[in-house]
């Protein structure tokens, strides 16, 4: 895995979080971490855009945090265990791996892919 794509992988890991933060928050400092999340995970996102097709990019990174998201709220939070929303997982990063696979970095705009 190239660098841009590392970036794309750590904002959707940082989404997880805000996702997360957006249901569970109570107090300023857990808002602050949140923002701070949200604010991290666009810059990363930007970054990796800037580099890679934006579509392919934003479609990655939506579906690594959605998938991250159900999986921690699974995991962490209670969130009862269906198994039809595991094979639905399974097919969306299915889908994430594909994209990535067919798309490749735009090399002349000075990409590190």
């Amino acid at each position: 895995m190239n660098r841009t794509w590392m970036l794309v992988l750590i904002a959707a890991v940082f989404e997880v979080g805000w996702v997360m933060g957006l249901k569970h928050a109570a107090t300023p400092l857990e808002w602050t971490g949140t923002a701070v999340a949200i604010a991290i995970s666009m810059w990363l996102l930007i970054k990796a855009s800037q580099t890679l097709p934006v579509g392919t990019t934003y479609a990655v990174f939506t579906g690594l945090g959605t998938a991250g998201t159900v999986i921690m709220e699974m995991a962490v939070f209670g969130e009862p265990f269906h198994i039809v929303k595991m094979l639905l997982i399974l097919l969306l990063l299915g889908g994430v791996i594909g994209l990535k696979a067919v798309t490749g970095a735009k090399q002349s705009e000075g990409g590190d892919a």
